[in-house]
């Protein structure tokens, strides 16, 4: 690990705790490329708010609108997921959060679930410029919400987030309506 932002890491370890507030809400999502992701618990990272942009106002490619970002806000709080990951899942989270491009970084984070206080990986927006997000991107932070169990209130007030309209299509939806409809024919 030398060399690397140790970010929610303990040294030696085999595993690491993550803090998903975005899309990786949706278990789902996070398998795609994180097939290593188990459901730890549900968390809330205090005196953080939920934001949406784009790195340098960048178009995001992927999700064709703004994307999701913790920023520091006294009294607020933000609700996810944390997944429990094995160590050589890093890299893979990394790729997919665009480190290595500047357009996330890794932070740690002390978030609190029900029975206690985790330390975990968490990632922010360098140099975000605030834009809505898409229809899509929401609908899968909204689909993880509710998966997950998240208060009622924080699913209201992410089904209540105003969107681009944007209705081109996008790549990972197809991904995400297989890897969803494999569980449905499972169940």
């Amino acid at each position: 690990m030398e060399g690397r932002n140790a970010a929610g890491l303990q040294p030696g370890a085999d595993t690491f705790y993550y803090f998903a507030y975005g899309s990786n809400l949706l278990k789902e999502r996070i398998l795609l490329d994180n097939p290593s992701a188990s459901f730890h618990s549900t968390a809330m990272l205090q005196d953080f708010k939920l934001a949406f942009g784009n790195h340098k106002g960048n178009q995001n490619s992927r999700w064709h609108g703004g994307v999701a970002t913790v920023v520091e806000s006294e009294g607020d709080k933000v609700w996810g997921v944390v997944w429990k990951m094995n160590i050589f899942s890093l890299d893979s989270l990394d790729i997919q959060e665009g480190v290595a491009g500047g357009i996330y970084q890794p932070i740690e984070i002390s978030v609190l679930t029900a029975n206690e206080g985790l330390v975990c990986r968490c990632y922010k927006m360098n140099k975000c410029i605030y834009g809505l997000t898409s229809p899509q991107y929401k609908q899968v932070m909204c689909m993880g919400a509710k998966q997950n169990y998240l208060p009622l209130e924080y699913q209201k007030m992410l089904g209540e987030l105003e969107t681009n309209n944007y209705s081109g299509p996008i790549a990972i939806m197809d991904k995400l309506k297989e890897a969803l409809q494999k569980v449905q024919d499972k169940g």
